[in-house]
């Protein structure tokens, strides 16, 4: 009796039309032809057949007792050693074929597979990698390459073929022109129209043209699904990168995930990988868009039980599945307005990064001196000397170059008075943090202190993409971390760059000749649930709350003592800096608003013991309509000094609690 795999396979070769001529190509090379090609390209749009060719190509591999390695494009590490271990028989292993789907996912790999790679397979290997884009003109330029590859792009279907998938499907004959007509030749599309005559959704009005031909298809696939768990297990495959069994169940705990994974796995549009299912790029950009159309509120729950679950995984993960785990959480973010500002996501000149390693030193010092100065190179020796951990080399994929290299500085507290002493931005940090909500003992701060890439210096690219990355699933596995910075030397650019992600403390220390920019999120006020919250709204650019101010902190301070100086005078008043803060920001009538929050702040200070002299003496000097300071002195009977003393130690933590509430909120 066959086995279900042999079954699969026949129902493939029944089922499958065209591409003859690629697959005789093919199978002269499976046979050892001595003029067949060693690797196969295979390229065209979505939906053209690339992965029903290459199953095809798998079945006639098996068939041939070839060993077989099957990779996907969309789920390869972006560390070209990881491609190499999954793909080692094809160095070890004399006849192994390997076949590379989706290869656009991880094209940036083209280079390094071509020049390091392939050259090293084993004796009667072939090896097929089939992508949207067409390879890269330096394979025909190489007179060698040019010999040994075989380049296809796949064409839609003639009529004939596709007259002969709609025969086999059993479409009725009565309703295959329209369907034609509809699908033209598209291999997705047709199969598609297949899938739906099959399932009884061969009505004739389905197929009246028109131009949106996937929306049309997937609306008569799907049609009424069975229930709403199944309408919601669509949506998580709509949005999730891929969809096992045991997300299906962690999303949707009151469900029976095993009867909703099976339904979904049986869509014609789905695809089955190593991760869980996959639906056709096409099929899920449709489906999520009608999601977000139909339900906005549903596309929204969604994507934050999605974003619960990675964080939870993420939390749990081992460390070899950090970076995965991360990726699958920033997918659901890739059309995030504040994201746009940061994140490059482009996989051109693609890098990976890697622990720095002693011989690397040197070159990352010279890196250090061009790009920032002598005096930053002499603080990145300080810290690959007291944290070396910290630092990654980034590597381009195509050549191995070394490109750039971070470092992400982990502070307990209380801080080491040499490293204070060292790094003036890492002692601003430190200033900022105990000016705001200090960091308790057992605590401690997290910092992205260098980001050098000489020839993308300090503007969005792969580096920055994934040294952000890191630095997330950082702050969300640690323990006791109370503050999260950044540091960026043109810092009015990045101040809005970061907006709604970071707040920009106002800290400009200067190491050189340079100035850098401090922004934070204090981790303890702001959750990363919360944080990553921000970025679920596709659309949404509001800054978050908490977040950060508008002013910068010792402006801020500045804008509190001119308001309270102006008290008595109206118009000055009314035009005071303060009124540019987020402490007034939904307020319909914006000066009486903070009037009243500035008299209720002052009081409030009474609370506090340190408090009690200061909440007199700064009612007395502003709310109490003396000419002078030395008449408010005199009404509460204090010699000057000592009142001015009690106005200094109100205005200061007046200003923090003000701060404060700009930060976060009234607590």
């Amino acid at each position: 009796m066959a086995s279900v795999g042999e079954r699969l396979s026949r129902a493939r070769v029944q089922a499958f039309v065209g591409r003859d001529g690629e697959l005789e190509r093919f199978e002269e090379a499976l046979a050892g032809g001595p003029h067949a090609p060693f690797a196969f390209f295979v390229c065209g749009p979505g939906g053209i057949g690339k992965s029903t060719l290459l199953r095809r190509m798998a079945d006639g591999a098996r068939a041939a007792d070839r060993r077989l390695v099957e990779l996907d494009g969309r789920f390869v590490s972006r560390d070209p050693a990881d491609f190499e271990q999954a793909a080692t028989a094809f160095l070890d292993v004399p006849g192994t074929v390997l076949l590379v789907d989706s290869f656009e996912h991880c094209q940036w790999l083209e280079s390094w597979l071509r020049h390091r790679f392939l050259p090293r397979a084993a004796d009667d290997t072939l090896v097929v990698l089939a992508g949207r884009r067409p390879p890269e003109p330096e394979w025909t330029a190489d007179p060698a390459w040019s010999r040994l590859l075989h380049v296809t792009e796949l064409e839609p279907f003639t009529e004939e073929q596709a007259r002969a998938l709609l025969t086999s499907a059993r479409i009725r004959p009565e309703l295959r022109d329209r369907v034609l007509r509809f699908a033209g030749g598209n291999p997705l599309a047709l199969s598609l129209a297949a899938a739906a005559g099959s399932k009884g959704c061969g009505r004739e009005e389905i197929w009246t043209p028109s131009a949106d031909v996937l929306r049309t298809l997937l609306a008569g696939l799907i049609g009424e699904v069975p229930t709403a768990a199944h309408r919601r297990a669509l949506e998580v495959a709509a949005q999730a990168h891929s969809t096992s069994e045991e997300l299906l169940a962690s999303v949707l705990p009151d469900e029976d995930a095993h009867l909703l994974f099976s339904w979904l796995r049986d869509l014609p549009f789905m695809e089955s990988t190593h991760r869980g299912l996959h639906p056709h790029d096409a099929a899920r950009e449709t489906l999520a868009a009608d999601l977000r159309w139909r339900a906005p509120n549903a596309f929204e729950a969604v994507r934050r039980r999605l974003a619960d679950e990675y964080l939870r995984l993420l939390r749990e993960a081992p460390e070899e599945r950090v970076w995965t785990v991360t990726d699958d959480l920033f997918h659901l973010f890739r059309e995030s307005r504040i994201l746009a500002r940061l994140r490059t996501w482009s996989r051109e000149d693609e890098v990976h990064d890697r622990p720095l390693h002693p011989d690397d030193l040197g070159a990352v010092l010279t890196m250090a001196e061009e790009t920032e100065g002598p005096a930053s190179a002499e603080l990145v020796r300080h810290w690959a000397r007291r944290q070396p951990q910290a630092f990654s080399v980034y590597r381009l994929v195509s050549t191995g170059r070394m490109v750039a290299f971070t470092a992400r500085l982990v502070l307990p507290a209380p801080p080491d008075a040499e490293d204070l002493a060292a790094d003036p931005v890492v002692a601003a940090a430190w200033r900022y943090a105990e000016a705001t909500a200090p960091v308790n003992p057992g605590e401690h701060i997290g910092i992205s202190r260098f980001s050098v890439y000489p020839e993308r210096y300090q503007v969005p690219s792969r580096v920055i993409d994934l040294s952000s990355s890191r630095a997330q699933a950082e702050a969300a596995r640690a323990r006791g971390r109370a503050y999260g910075f950044a540091v960026y030397r043109d810092a009015e650019t990045w101040a809005e760059r970061v907006r709604g992600t970071l707040a920009d403390t106002g800290e400009r220390p200067r190491v050189g000749d340079h100035t850098y920019g401090l922004f934070g999120v204090d981790w303890r006020r702001t959750p990363v649930e919360t944080w990553l919250g921000h970025f679920i709204s596709a659309t949404t650019d509001e800054p978050l709350s908490p977040g950060p101010s508008p002013l910068p902190r010792t402006a801020f301070d500045q804008a509190v003592r001119e308001a309270l100086t102006h008290w008595g005078d109206a118009s000055a008043f009314a035009a005071c800096a303060l009124l540019r803060s987020r402490l007034v920001a939904d307020a319909t009538e914006p000066v009486p608003h903070l009037r009243d929050l500035l008299r209720r702040a002052v009081d409030e200070l009474a609370g506090d013991p340190r408090g009690v002299r200061a909440r007199e003496a700064l009612t007395a000097g502003y709310f109490s309509r003396v000419p002078t300071q030395e008449a408010a002195a005199r009404r509460l009977g204090l010699p000057y000094g000592t009142y001015r003393r009690h106005v200094r130690q109100g205005l200061d933590l007046l200003c923090d609690a003000l701060w404060q509430r700009e930060l976060y909120g009234r607590r």
